[in-house]
């Protein structure tokens, strides 16, 4: 430890801390557009510049380490001068159209002019307007509003997947892909980690709203949305809720309240894939199918192992999506027991994350969800429908797809699907097994490991979440060097809690607190507290399987609800 002092404040801090992470300690925050804890740290936007006793000039607080003595101020007229002046030149070449702009009043550039009483008009605009790549059916990037702070291009690196970078140099440089390449030719997952890491509007999700508004204006439509087992943990913040917020008692009223015909609960079709998935696995086990199996509800995922690791598929559960498996449910059993015409079923997803909109339209799936939308989205929705979220009374889901167990809301966290799946295939493996806890796989951070001991049967799994950790797994099976039989992988740090559909914090917030922990947290709750803790037991599942498919992986139940993937190339 070392002692320094910050604005005259006596700060204690590790050797090695840089000064912003720090001043922290003081409860003072210094300002930065580049720097993102734990994504990215290059002192290049000088916005968090200080003084510091016997340095010449100004420093980047994000890449100056502390050491004994050190003194440091961070509000002297010079600062506030030099990050004022900084924030003008930005201006000079960013697109201000603020008031259309999807991170109006959530946007950090912005946020730090009004801090800081900048003249927008103080340099003459360079301003050009750049073309807007919008080739992808989930991520625009729009370079006009691009402030080349590199976010975006750290996290598609943390990623292992670096399908962005700067392009030329100095006054001519761009963000984006090599040799003018759109983002639809290249191999991007579509994990959006580079939307929720971008400070400014430079980035963001393909929007289905008006879509969707005007299928509810359709008289001739029935329109439903289910929402994912995430949104309950996140939704709240887009209303200015604390973080670890739970609102699932909220999203019928405001679903319905947006003049949709029912509001349906995706942690029913989680319970769904893991029927479906444990009985996949148990299946591989007993008859020495392909093992380690890999999950497969997450299409970031899926698609990375398409791309990168197309030897890997095999591996892989057939299993579809829980949003994919509820859209073939509801244009199959539910119309078929409510007499719809599946064309007159307009079905929407409520998702927290990008690649969803790409899994919509793989061919594969048949379409049978005609729109997804992220937290984002919806919340967008909301405010255009002038709902007073907060003060919504508690509703429920409609029936008959209004209860699930805590397995499938756990979906939502990291390590959430395998221990759901180890619950249900543990039962079908020993009919007595009553366990429901498998913590050893919970937590956030690296590749969590365990092994289960079911009937005789030794079973071995892994969890991870961030494609960096799932490229060092991948390498472990297909090198023949992973002893697993069941591996669990969510394309974004943390898992859905943290998918790049889901809202936006400010990056103070992002910086000081541990955000996936504590919306995880809200998801290990309802679990714990909830009536069915397995997806065998709900009622739900028992009649979808008495009345319509059978059994978990039978015929039925295989041509509906699984599917299969494409080898895609790197490039």
């Amino acid at each position: 430890m070392v002692n320094l002092k910050i604005n005259g404040i006596s700060v204690q801090a590790e050797e090695g801390t840089t000064i912003i992470e720090a001043a922290r300690q003081a409860h003072i925050d210094i300002p930065s557009l580049c720097y993102l804890k734990d994504i990215n740290c290059i002192g290049a936007c000088r916005v968090c510049v200080v003084e510091v006793k016997g340095a010449r000039g100004l420093v980047a607080s994000c890449v100056y380490p502390v050491s004994e003595g050190l003194e440091v101020w961070t509000n002297t007229p010079q600062v506030r001068k030099s990050r004022k002046t900084t924030l003008e030149l930005l201006l000079s070449e960013h697109r201000k159209k603020c008031l259309s702009c999807v991170r109006s009043e959530r946007c950090e550039l912005q946020k730090l002019c009004k801090d800081y009483g900048v003249d927008e008009d103080k340099f003459p605009s360079t301003e050009e307007i750049k073309p807007i790549d919008a080739t992808s059916a989930y991520l625009v990037r729009d370079n006009s509003k691009c402030i080349h702070c590199m976010r975006c291009v750290a996290a598609c690196n943390k990623q292992n997947i670096g399908v962005i970078g700067p392009r030329q140099r100095g006054y001519k440089k761009t963000i984006g892909c090599a040799f003018e390449q759109t983002l639809d030719s290249v191999a991007c997952v579509g994990c959006g980690q580079c939307v929720v890491s971008c400070p400014v509007g430079a980035l963001y999700e393909k929007n289905n709203v008006n879509e969707i508004w005007s299928a509810i204006e359709n008289p001739d439509k029935k329109v439903v949305f289910f929402t994912a087992p995430a949104i309950r943990a996140t939704l709240g913040e887009e209303f200015d809720m604390p973080v670890g917020t739970n609102v699932e008692k909220k999203l019928p009223g405001a679903i319905r309240g947006l003049g949709a015909d029912a509001a349906f609960d995706m942690d029913v079709t989680a319970d769904l894939t893991i029927l479906e998935e444990a009985a996949e696995l148990v299946d591989r086990i007993k008859n020495n199918k392909p093992l380690p199996m890999f999950t497969s509800c997450c299409p970031g995922w899926v698609k990375f192992a398409e791309h990168y690791y197309p030897e890997l598929l095999p591996h892989l559960s057939s299993c579809k999506s829980p949003q994919q498996m509820f859209g073939a449910l509801l244009k199959s059993y539910y119309c078929e027991k409510n007499n719809i015409d599946p064309d007159d079923l307009y079905v929407v997803s409520v998702i927290p994350c990008t690649a969803k909109k790409f899994e919509v339209n793989r061919e594969e799936m048949q379409n049978t969800v005609d729109a997804a939308i992220t937290t984002r989205e919806l919340a967008q929705m909301i405010r255009a429908a002038g709902i007073n979220f907060e003060t919504l009374p508690d509703s429920e889901f409609d029936s008959p797809f209004e209860t699930a167990s805590g397995a499938g809301v756990i979906f939502g966290a990291t390590g959430g699907v395998l221990e759901a799946a180890l619950r249900t295939a543990a039962y079908m493996l020993d009919g007595n097994f009553s366990g429901s806890d498998f913590v050893e796989v919970r937590g956030i951070e690296g590749i969590r490991e365990a092994t289960y001991n079911v009937a005789g049967t030794e079973i071995k799994v892994a969890v991870t979440s961030g494609l960096g950790n799932a490229s060092k797994l991948c390498d472990m099976v297909k090198y023949g060097n992973a002893p697993y039989q069941f591996i669990e992988i969510m394309a974004c740090p943390g898992g859905c809690i943290n998918g790049g559909g889901q809202p936006i914090q400010r990056d103070a917030v992002k910086n000081s607190i541990d955000i996936k922990a504590l919306r995880a947290g809200v998801l290990y709750k309802i679990d714990a507290e909830s009536e069915y803790r397995k997806s065998y037991e709900t009622p739900i599942m028992k009649q979808i399987y008495e009345e319509y498919f059978g059994e978990p992986n039978g015929e039925k139940a295989h041509h509906l609800l699984h599917t299969s993937y494409t080898a895609r190339g790197k490039y």
